[in-house]
């Protein structure tokens, strides 16, 4: 065997005991974070005011100790965020990782894994298939489906309407449809590839928040006649705002007839479908072109752990795939992935890794259900504000998801003075360390906005919380 040399000295390596200590202690330190986390606030911010003169400094030209280094990030600018796992984060959406989700990206990352070519990661691109797989029938797609990781929900609806758009023969004139409920992912991705902002069309939703057949069908009718080749409808599974769900079923019947690719956004609601529920609640999912899942949510991993289905995965490919000279080596065969040909990344890390260590510690019952419990507890608050002599429901729950506002019966203010008393509620209720609120408006209303989703919140957080929202509105109202 031949000598390689000597092994060349490095200024950024540390030795295993070195880099040993390091872990150890970063360890202690989540760990420590993660039993402190439910007495501790569910957010703490700062202005840009009070963190320049703590963070702002030129880079060393000489290494500080690594202890130090970590316990300074871990003072100084860790705390300074919304604890999104705190058992009573009800804002926005919640994410709250398992501890094998946090280990795998510990572990990914350790392995410095390039996951866009077989060639570059053969097993991890096998689990990413098995994973992938699950998703497809945990949804109910054929086995021509398939998918992969993404960043976020944001990336999945990129590639989906990148692969619409190709699907549809690149139109000079593209139109997509959304309900005005839609997220805001939905619009930067259709400007991105080239739709015009005449032709990013929003269809006004229903009382119930959904994208009525009715108008969308004239919506449709109407950009034709300018024109414009409708290239997807955005059709959501669980929108942000109420946690509404589209009727899947009829959008689908429409886009088969009308020849219009279909993708369903079910970035926060999609894998309710692991619960009897959430399956019934999301019938007609499995009927949509593509569909975008956000396992950061619903299956709590740690973020970044987007996903793209889509039902013929030949339309992904025929969208992405390329060849470079540079990167004939990555040509093994045609049974052989490459995951850069399924979207816009080369350069990929190994999410899938996260979920497959998840479910295998605690196994799909245990997932089946958190979910359904976070229904549940969203579903008993909903009750406990309809009997509320204090709280008026905006939007019955949905998903983990209700909106509602303090407003006494019989309390005769005017809608303004509603909107100013629940906003400063909010305000005390986020500035006492209770909870942490988001708010939105419902037809104009101001609502305070309830996510319930994380698999550590019990009702004694949900029903503390809105006793103390009540108190606190009373004690505002004769302030």
């Amino acid at each position: 065997m031949n000598d390689p040399g000597p092994k060349p000295s490095s200024d950024l390596t540390m030795s295993a005991e070195a880099m040993r200590d390091l872990a150890d202690r970063a360890v202690e330190l989540i760990i420590a974070r993660i039993e402190c986390l439910a007495g501790d606030r569910p957010w703490r911010g700062a202005s840009r005011v009070e963190l320049e003169p703590l963070l702002r400094e030129p880079p060393p030209e000489q290494g500080r100790a690594a202890r130090d280094v970590l316990e300074r990030a871990v003072r100084d600018v860790l705390p300074v965020a919304a604890r999104v796992d705190h058992p009573r984060f009800f804002a926005f959406i919640p994410s709250a990782p398992t501890w094998p989700g946090v280990i795998a990206d510990f572990v990914a990352a350790g392995f410095n894994i390039f996951q866009g070519t077989w060639l570059g990661s053969g097993g991890p691109s096998q689990l990413e298939l098995v994973v992938i797989d699950w998703f497809r029938q945990w949804v109910g797609y054929p086995a021509t489906a398939g998918g992969l990781f993404t960043s976020g929900g944001s990336a999945a609806i990129l590639d989906a309407l990148v692969a619409a758009r190709e699907h549809h023969g690149a139109p000079a004139r593209p139109a997509i449809f959304v309900s005005d409920q839609g997220h805001s992912a939905i619009e930067r991705a259709a400007r991105i590839i080239g739709v015009r902002p005449d032709g990013i069309i929003k269809v006004a939703s229903d009382e119930h928040f959904r994208l009525p057949i009715a108008a969308l069908a004239q919506a449709v009718a109407a950009a034709r006649a300018r024109d414009y080749t409708p290239i997807a409808i955005c059709a959501n599974a669980g929108t942000t705002n109420t946690g509404a769900i589209d009727p899947l079923r009829e959008i689908a019947a429409y886009c088969s007839r009308e020849k219009i690719w279909l993708h369903v956004d079910a970035a926060y609601g999609g894998f309710a479908v692991l619960s009897e529920r959430g399956r019934a609640l999301l019938a007609g999912l499995q009927l949509a072109d593509s569909i975008s899942l956000d396992a950061h949510k619903w299956l709590f991993q740690p973020f970044e752990a987007g996903c793209l289905l889509v039902r013929d995965i030949a339309t992904l490919e025929r969208a992405f795939r390329f060849q470079a000279e540079y990167m004939q080596d990555t040509r093994l065969g045609m049974e052989q992935v490459n995951f850069a040909d399924r979207g816009l990344q080369l350069t990929r890390s190994f999410r899938a890794l996260k979920v497959w260590m998840s479910v295998q510690t605690f196994g799909m019952a245990a997932f089946r259900q958190a979910v359904a419990r976070a229904i549940e507890l969203a579903d008993r608050a909903g009750d406990y504000v309809r009997n509320s002599e204090f709280l008026e429901l905006l939007s019955p729950p949905s998903l983990g998801i209700l909106c509602f506002r303090f407003r006494p019966r019989d309390c005769g203010l005017p809608a303004s003075r509603l909107d100013e008393l629940n906003e400063r509620l909010q305000a005390r209720i986020i500035a006492a360390g209770t909870a942490m609120l988001s708010s939105t408006r419902l037809h104009g209303a101001y609502s305070l906005r309830f996510c319930i989703m994380s698999h550590q919140t019990t009702w004694q957080d949900v029903s503390h919380t809105l006793g103390a929202i009540e108190a606190t509105g009373c004690d505002l109202l004769v302030s």
